[in-house]
């Protein structure tokens, strides 16, 4: 590991060209131009000017709602918190009800009991005070222990970084990894957003490897393989590989075969492996299973200094809640110098919040058998993932039900990425817009029917291919809505640009 921090710099290059703030200033304005973000865009601020139209000028359009099929955000949608979360984090956040005698009547006794345990791990008991850098000792070691129950092999609370949502672990990493635009960082295509806005931002180049749409967007390492050999050709030096297990947009979950194929890929070249494990638990298949990368690369005998991984995950997953910025990275396979690296920029930011750190150490330690919540919290928990597999195999049919569509099953996570195959006088009447086909379609789709998906070109796809990025959130009683809207719409629009 030491030629890796041997070869590091910082991102700005050190030359006269950055000695004056302006042109510092020119340098990261650049970066910024780079950067994009689809799930937030064009479609998302169309969809936020019809709904205060809608509140505004009730029936001035088609549709009385706004069906929003873009984002990744449950509890927005009305899904209910897990209770057992939300007890302990408010009993944490107001001690003084622990003291009480009538919150025995209202709070389960294990919350309660949680509560003080985690408390008592807190410096002065504070929630809105400081913490470490890397998060709260007695938090990681909760999450640690989670990490090992679940792999069945030991995890280090050392390794664990707590992180405000997995989005700012990721720019962490970016920021340690890429020194200029010559160094590049392998992601899938289509892949989640944020990865092409981070590597913009930290001024390197996205390397992109693509999925095969054919197979259920499978990962070849043929394609791998051949990706990383043009990328050297042009003097570009690949320096870790991301994988999104379950992907988002596209919904698949990887065979343990397969993920063992990327771990001797990332081995052999010399790459940092850096596993997206934030749906870990939305798997809607029967004879699909989750193996974190952490497990896959233990189970082949590598050990501590034998391959670099950082594994992320957040406050996502199945129980939604994303405004809680939570979440954390696992660290392994590298050495005293870079790590002590990755501990500055953790630094920089102080510390993640404090309720979010709570949150990590509950998600990856929920109630156990016996404890007075664990009936009603795998209800909640069950209740969650079966209605989803449910909203997602409608949805699902529903899109291979549109002329010219096809969707793959959506295996585990919150979405579909569906193909659709326009019309040439479609795809015409986009280009004379100077719009991409598929943003296009989804921009009508909108202000025919107010449902919101996402462009699949904010995503990236094979080049001629259109798709779009749909969520399978909305309330289960409005997914028959989505279909039927959408069914109506397509067929309209496909008539009205037939060749």
């Amino acid at each position: 590991m030491k030629s890796f921090i041997e070869k590091s710099n910082p991102c700005v290059p050190s030359s006269g060209y950055f000695e004056y703030p302006f042109n510092i200033m020119v340098y990261f304005g650049i970066m910024v131009l780079k950067c994009e973000y689809a799930v937030r865009g064009e479609i998302a601020s169309l969809a936020q000017k019809l709904q205060q139209d809608l509140q505004a000028n009730p029936g001035s359009h088609p549709f009385e709602e706004i069906l929003y099929c873009d984002i990744g955000n449950p509890q927005s949608l009305g899904q209910q918190p897990i209770t057992f979360f939300r007890e302990v984090l408010a009993l944490c956040d107001h001690p003084a009800l622990l003291n009480k005698s009538e919150t025995h009547g209202l709070f389960s006794a294990d919350s309660i009991e949680r509560a003080w345990q985690i408390l008592d791990q807190i410096p002065g008991r504070a929630t809105g005070a400081y913490s470490h850098s890397q998060g709260v000792k007695g938090l990681r070691d909760t999450v640690a222990a989670g990490i090992a129950a679940r792999d069945g092999f030991p995890a280090d609370p050392n390794d664990i970084f707590l992180t405000d949502g997995a989005s700012s672990a990721v720019h962490m990493i970016m920021r340690l990894l890429i020194r200029s635009e010559n160094d590049g960082i392998f992601c899938p295509v289509p892949r989640y957003p944020l990865y092409l806005a981070s590597i913009a931002l930290h001024g390197g180049t996205l390397v992109p490897y693509y999925l095969d749409e054919a197979t259920g967007w499978g990962l070849e390492i043929s394609e791998l393989k051949n990706q990383l050999e043009t990328t050297r050709q042009k003097n570009i030096t690949v320096r870790a590989l991301v994988v999104i297990n379950p992907g988002n947009p596209t919904g698949q979950v990887l065979a343990e075969t397969n993920q063992r194929e990327i771990v001797e890929f990332c081995d052999k070249e010399g790459l940092v492996l850096l596993a997206d494990e934030v749906y870990q638990e939305n798997i809607y298949v029967s004879g699909k299973q989750f193996h974190s990368f952490k497990k896959v690369s233990c189970s082949m005998g590598y050990g501590d200094n034998d391959l670099s991984l950082v594994s992320f995950q957040s406050s996502k997953g199945y129980y939604g809640e994303c405004g809680r910025r939570c979440g954390y990275m696992e660290v392994t396979g590298f050495g005293p110098e870079v790590r002590e690296q990755i501990y500055k920029l953790a630094s920089v930011n102080l510390c993640a919040n404090i309720s979010g750190q709570i949150l990590a150490s509950l998600v990856m330690s929920p109630p156990k058998a016996g404890d007075e919540s664990y009936e009603s919290y795998f209800a909640e928990k069950n209740g969650i993932l079966q209605s989803l597999a449910r909203r997602a195999k409608t949805l699902e049919d529903g899109l291979n039900k549109l002329e010219g569509a096809t969707c793959n099953k959506a295996e585990g996570s919150m979405y579909l990425f569906p193909r659709i195959r326009l019309p040439n006088k479609a795809i015409k009447e986009a280009e004379s817009l100077k719009k991409a086909p598929d943003a296009y379609y989804a921009a009508r789709l909108l202000n025919a029917t107010g449902i919101v998906v996402v462009p699949g070109s904010g995503f990236g796809q094979v080049p001629g291919t259109w798709h779009f990025r749909c969520t399978i959130l909305p309330q289960e009683e409005k997914i028959p809505t989505v279909v039927s809207r959408l069914t109506e719409f397509h067929q309209k629009f496909m008539d009205e640009f037939r060749d």
